[in-house]
């Protein structure tokens, strides 16, 4: 890699995070085309993976990291086997995927689904990487904690969705008196326009067909209920000096403008590009650079239009929820995120109806008092906790249909 001015400078180390999902493929494609291109470009540390061994083993010998790690334990000896004879460190486990943060990489993809993620990206973090997130729930779970630690221990947090991607690149943090509000952008997902009885009966293999993003199962669900809004909403609230109420969510079912800020003088600032996670991804891979990615260029002439709509809160209650969460703050950020993690796995196993996600969030909500935590043990009780209050409700629902 070099810098604007052209001068060589030494190869940028990378680990990542969930290098099996959607995200981490990504973020693999991007780094072997630059290898590609340029052999001193990267030098990869480590990869981790859930339990998609045959994925991680075939993404470890193109990219040949130090060290690559699966949390299942099971898999171990499918791992070992795999990557027999080339050198490569193995381990399995929850601690080796934060074994896999702390080794000594510059940048870090944060790209675990889910609560799953927040340990290993703690670790990243306290050790001062770079870290690209990708996991929102890390912010939505524990922001107060993430950001204390980026803040006593040096780290760089670069957003990755591709709505705080697109605020990131044109929010002026020299000057943050001066905006005045942030837009984030939703496509409105595969069920916009209808109302709440027209999605009772809405299958999972309709949830999860986004028409614009090519996503994982859960954030596709997510984007279905627009929960996924309400956790951005959270996430930039951290992420951005600006407090939740200046925070707007605006419907755009072309996914062209990832999000705007808008400024005092009136000035609204957007950036634009075709919904495609490379970019976001490049653009925290080679931060403070740029990188060239290919088949990615813009073409208005092609779009023709651009439209724009407000949220229906009546037929897409949980961006509310995520809301009243964040002012409520403490412990309900944490049980949001828990209950709707359990929710739509349930809903993706068919054990319940797509509106009852929200319904069993809000449930969960309601069942378990606010209050304060102050650590990652507070953060996984409270998760624990709100998992099993949600689990019940998921069963109650079962029982009752």
């Amino acid at each position: 890699m070099t810098t604007p001015g052209g001068m060589k400078i030494r190869p940028r180390s990378v680990t990542i995070l969930g290098s099996t999902g959607s995200v981490g493929c990504n973020t693999v494609d991007l780094i072997a085309d630059a290898l590609a291109a340029d052999p001193d470009a990267f030098r990869v540390e480590a990869l981790t993976a859930n339990g998609n061994v045959a994925t991680v083993i075939d993404q470890a010998r193109r990219l040949r990291p130090r060290f690559v790690a699966v949390a299942d334990p099971q898999r171990y000896r499918d791992l070992a086997d795999g990557l027999a004879g080339t050198g490569i460190i193995v381990a399995a486990g929850r601690q080796a995927l934060v074994e896999a943060a702390e080794r000594p990489a510059d940048w870090v993809m944060a790209a675990i689904v889910g609560a799953a993620g927040l340990e290993p990206t703690l670790a990243a973090i306290r050790r001062g990487a770079t870290v690209g997130l990708a996991n929102k729930e890390c912010l939505v779970c524990a922001g107060d904690l993430v950001m204390a630690a980026a803040r006593a221990h040096g780290a760089t947090l670069l957003p990755v969705d591709s709505e705080h991607s697109a605020i990131f690149q044109v929010f002026d943090f020299e000057r943050p008196e001066t905006v005045d509000r942030l837009i984030l952008t939703a496509s409105g997902g595969p069920f916009r326009g209808r109302s709440r009885a027209e999605m009772a009966n809405v299958t999972p293999a309709e949830a999860v067909a986004h028409p614009n993003w090519d996503m994982g199962a859960k954030i596709s669900v997510d984007s279905a209920t627009m929960m996924n809004k309400g956790l951005e909403v959270i996430e930039a609230h951290h992420l951005f000096p600006v407090p939740e109420a200046r925070i707007e969510v605006l419907v755009h079912p072309q996914s062209i403008i990832h999000s705007l800020v808008a400024y005092v003088d009136g000035s609204t600032l957007a950036q634009l590009g075709t919904p495609d996670m490379r970019t976001p991804i490049a653009v925290a891979l080679a931060w403070p650079d740029r990188m060239p990615v290919s088949d990615v260029r813009l073409d208005l002439v092609r779009v023709r239009e651009l439209t724009f709509e407000e949220p229906d809160p009546a037929a897409f209650p949980a961006l509310r929820l995520a809301r009243e969460a964040l002012r409520r703050g403490g412990s309900d950020p944490t049980v949001l995120n828990a209950a709707n993690e359990v929710a739509v796995q349930a809903f993706l196993t068919g054990r319940i109806g797509f509106l009852e996600i929200t319904a069993i969030v809000e449930r969960t909500l309601a069942d378990i008092a606010t209050h304060p935590f102050a650590s990652l043990d507070d953060v996984r009780a409270l998760d624990a906790e709100a998992r099993r209050v949600a689990a019940s409700f998921t069963r109650v629902a079962v029982a009752a249909d």
